[in-house]
């Protein structure tokens, strides 16, 4: 099993905060010959007509001096870990977490907003200090209806 994120506490007690029920910490996957772990799996009933919201999040710090080359990784292992949670759980949608300052700084500027969008890659912000998420793009409630592709 890999090691553990510097902040996958702090995400972990983030997505609490916002009610989340932690279901996996880490969500193990196996495909073809592959033992995978994502972060974390969490769920959460969003109303009695509409059902439960199931997410699983994998946590990037992004501490390297070369942020272009941990993207490169990070967007790897998204795609990746992605394609392995829709063969075992389609109605899962899959998260990468990045602290917020990170996303103001390197996550915002036109060339990874196009990589991101064109790769259909999911967001959720965090901020480090307070445990807190700050942003979810899309929202959860949208990405289920819209479903990664």
């Amino acid at each position: 099993m890999s090691a553990r994120d510097l902040f996958h506490q702090t995400v972990k007690t983030a997505l609490q905060k916002e009610h989340w029920q932690i279901t996996h910490d880490p969500y193990a996957l196996q495909t073809d010959n592959f033992d995978l772990a994502i972060d974390l799996g969490a769920e959460k009933i969003i109303a009695a007509e509409q059902g439960e919201l199931k997410i699983a999040v994998e946590i990037k710090s992004f501490l390297g001096a070369s942020k272009i080359s941990e993207f490169y990784g990070a967007l790897g292992q998204f795609m990746t870990y992605r394609l392995a949670l829709q063969k075992i759980e389609r109605d899962r949608i899959l998260y990468l977490a990045v602290p917020e300052n990170l996303y103001d700084k390197f996550f915002a500027t036109s060339l990874v907003q196009e990589l991101l969008q064109q790769n259909n890659i999911y967001l959720i912000t965090y901020d480090i200090e307070q445990e807190l998420i700050v942003k979810w793009i899309p929202s959860p409630n949208t990405a289920n209806i819209s479903k990664q592709s």
